[in-house]
């Protein structure tokens, strides 16, 4: 089945926050944030913005008219900034005008004094400061100390990833619309509508009934607009609840990169210990995360970074740490994997330290350790494993053994190109690691023609839960997908929702959609059997029609939903679902905390000028865990748009900050995302299709996560490209893998009289 969305997309006319029309009086909205990332606040001067041609009010923290607060997990982030500014970009004061260009200009007009503070940026130092958004915390199996004594090789070293810019295509926003009674309604690009629904319920001293959120669809989020969609709304409700006015604010390029987080940043140290065989005995790691200024959604990112930090291997003794350091950035947030690929960047780190050591392949002791099933990780569940059969199965059908050997004649021949190839295999959690969000509602009616709507709490934002959700109805009720409507999300409609987010959405709502849909059947079936004058069990409906047994009937979909209203039976139902069996206890760390988990293995082929240390994607190749998925066009769309997006991490995508907490990245000429140019030239995608059971609707396993991980393999081949050109090239593990770090790996190792680059330089020269 198609996307239900490709239709309005590709004319036109799908509806974003920028697409809703304008009411009059609508006021426009712009914020003057800090230009500094630590200080003290003296004084706050908006005399002349107030005065400005079209400037109806300028808000600051004193205008506030409830809690000056939108901290989500821990109450820390002032909405404005009242005593201190805490990050470049931290909210100050709003100015509310009667056009766009009005706003903007008064913004430059407001002037403040602040007394600058010590700026921290490194998450080492905040650590060593005991600047921690919370106490670290410790997963451990085993006991590593004891078994590194018996270990027959011992590594140690340490990683630094960056962090990622979600650049989804809409920025960030919200409109906010005065209802009668005090009723506020939010039109907000957000991936929480009830996060929103919190934040500006405390903001404005309203209580939740009162404030109605409504998300039609987003241009993207990645995680981006999970919590820090709050702040935008915030803002324009509160505008709206102080003037009585509609008031809109959707940000432009440059504020959105310069004033909300991005993936968090680590910087980890880790120990690895193998024995003869190649196995994997024992492994610590401590790791830094840089979560920004406030918490955000620090503490919960940081929890998912050690549910995955022995990503696919069983290790039978381990200690993973790791600290939530806070610093003077804005807060980091949600990003597609949500601290997932940041653990598993310091697992393969380590495993390729030991490779380079014991001069073996990475995959020689990526695949000695795969988790087999039954097999327990370092908190507490155990593992139904597909780890062994996508690597053989991608090993098989992509011809592993032919690849490397291709390699090695294509390097043997070429001095100045060199290839490089990675395997990366992953096994990633489905669920929310926080227990309770694992719930969701669903709200089905069909109407007397037939026709039917559902509501839930999914957002759709590119990913096209909307059409799996549609067919969840569909194939319920066994009737045309054109008879549905998926109706918007609104917190009017569905309380108290989880963020669209942990890859779970789909999970969640499609089993409460089902819950709903199964409801109404039960009960149309029940008039069904009474106007045939058969037993119920004996009563199905396919392709619209009512069968006894195998007999087609006369009693079609539409006569059977007006015959049950008419006898006043409700074709309504709100369907609840919490996935069963998971927890966990954070005073053990132990506990099952996932559904089930995903697996893959990829295989990556990368090609590096050595001249000049650009680099080309070959191809990736690898094979997929879906289970039985339920639409493969979409499952195949979002492996694509996943793994591009971590090749973009681990190669290209590099955030700069300077010491003084300024984002020096801040537009698209310095900061750079991968286009077609630079997309793998070849991607081929292979489904591991299983009947086994697991908690996915229809046994349609989560694919909105995992594929990202794939892209970390991309940083090994390049790493595998350079030391195949230079054998003495030690390159560091720090993320991403840019030209200018290639470069300079090329050629920063020289442990002979005449090293091969200097040699390779020659011949360029003379071939050129």
């Amino acid at each position: 089945m198609k996307n239900i969305d490709s239709y309005t997309h590709t004319r036109g006319e799908s509806i974003y926050l920028d697409d809703i029309s304008l009411l009059q009086g609508t006021l426009f909205a712009a914020c003057f944030d800090s230009p500094i990332a630590h200080g003290k606040l003296i004084s706050i001067d908006t005399g002349e913005a107030e005065k400005s041609k079209g400037v109806v009010k300028v808000l600051t923290y004193k205008d506030i008219t409830g809690a000056n607060q939108i901290g989500g997990i821990i109450p820390d982030e002032p909405l404005f900034a009242d005593h201190h500014v805490h990050f470049c970009g931290m909210p100050i004061a709003l100015v509310l005008a009667e056009t766009d260009e009005a706003a903007r200009s008064a913004v430059k007009k407001i002037k403040v004094e602040i007394e600058p503070l010590p700026v921290i940026t490194d998450p080492r130092v905040a650590a060593a400061q005991n600047e921690l958004i919370i106490p670290p915390r410790t997963f451990k199996m085993g006991d590593s100390a004891a078994a590194f004594a018996n270990c027959d090789h011992v590594f140690e070293g340490s990683c630094e990833n960056n962090g990622q810019e979600h650049l989804y295509i809409e920025t960030q926003g919200a409109y906010a619309i005065p209802q009668e009674n005090g009723v506020i309604r939010v039109y907000s690009s957000t991936q929480g509508p009830t996060a929103v629904q919190r934040a500006v319920s405390k903001v404005t001293g309203l209580p939740m009934h009162n404030i109605e959120i409504d998300v039609t669809r987003l241009g993207g989020g990645f995680g981006g607009k999970e919590d820090q969609a709050n702040t935008w709304a915030a803002l324009c409700a509160l505008a709206t609840h102080i003037t009585k006015r509609p008031v809109k604010y959707s940000l432009s390029r440059m504020e959105d990169m310069r004033m909300t987080g991005k993936r968090h940043p680590y910087s980890s140290d880790f120990k690895i210990g193998l024995n003869k065989n190649l196995k994997i005995v024992a492994f610590e790691t401590t790791t830094y995360q840089n979560a920004g200024a406030a918490a955000d959604l620090s503490p919960a990112v940081m929890e998912r970074t050690l549910f995955h930090c022995t990503n696919t291997y069983f290790i039978p003794n381990v200690k993973a740490t790791a600290y939530s350091c806070r610093t003077h950035l804005p807060p980091n947030t949600a990003f597609r994997g949500f601290g997932g690929p940041q653990g598993m960047f310091i697992i393969e780190s380590a495993i390729a330290k030991a490779a380079d050591a014991l001069g073996v392949d990475a995959c020689t002791i990526q695949q000695k350790n795969l988790l087999n099933t039954g097999d327990e990780l370092p908190y507490g569940q155990k593992v139904v494993s597909e780890a062994h059969e996508c690597w053989a199965k991608a090993s098989e059908l992509y011809d592993l053994a032919a690849i490397q050997n291709k390699l090695k004649d294509f390097n043997a021949t070429n001095p100045l190109y060199k290839k490089g190839i990675a395997v990366m295999p992953i096994c990633f959690g489905i669920s929310f690691t926080n227990t309770l969000m694992n719930q969701a509602r669903a709200l089905v009616h069909v109407y007397t023609d037939g026709s039917v709507i559902v509501s839930t709490g999914a957002v759709e934002m590119g990913q096209g839960v909307n059409t799996k959700m549609l067919q969840v109805v569909a194939q319920t009720f066994s009737i045309n997908p054109a008879r549905i409507k998926v109706n918007s999300t609104n917190t009017y409609r569905i309380a108290n929702t989880s963020p669209t987010a942990a890859s779970a959405t789909a999970d969640l709502n499609g089993k409460a959609t089902l819950i709903a849909c199964t409801a109404i059947l039960e009960r149309i079936k029940t008039v069904a059997a009474a106007e045939l004058n058969a037993a119920v069990e004996d009563i199905s409906i396919k392709d619209e029609f009512v069968f006894v047994k195998e007999n087609k009937t006369e009693l079609d979909w539409n006569k059977l939903v007006f015959t049950t209203y008419n006898k006043r039976v409700s074709l309504s139902e709100h369907g609840h679902y919490s996935t069963p069996g998971i927890f966990f206890d954070k005073t053990t760390e132990k506990g099952h905390p996932f559904a089930y988990h995903v697996y893959g293995t990829s295989i990556t082929e990368v090609t590096v000028d050595c001249i000049r240390g650009t680099y080309e994607i070959d191809a990736v190749k690898l094979v997929h865990d879906f289970g039985s998925s339920m639409n493969p066009t979409i499952d195949k769309g979002q492996i694509e748009g996943g793994l591009v997006q971590g090749i973009g991490w681990m190669t290209m995508e590099e955030i700069v900050y300077d010491s003084n907490g300024k984002l020096r990245s801040n537009a698209l000429s310095t900061y750079k995302v991968p286009d077609i140019y630079s997309a793998p030239k070849e991607i081929s995608i292979d489904f591991l299709q299983t009947q086994k059971d697991n908690l996915a609707i229809f046994r349609s396993k989560a694919v909105g996560e995992p594929p990202l991980m794939y892209g970390i393999g991309a940083f090994f081949a390049l790493r595998n490209a350079i030391k195949n050109f230079n054998a003495a090239a030690t390159p560091a593990f720090d993320a991403p893998m840019t030209p200018e770090k290639v470069l300079m790996n090329l050629y920063g190792q020289n442990n002979q009289e005449e090293d091969p680059a200097v040699a390779v330089l020659k011949q360029g020269q003379s071939l050129t």
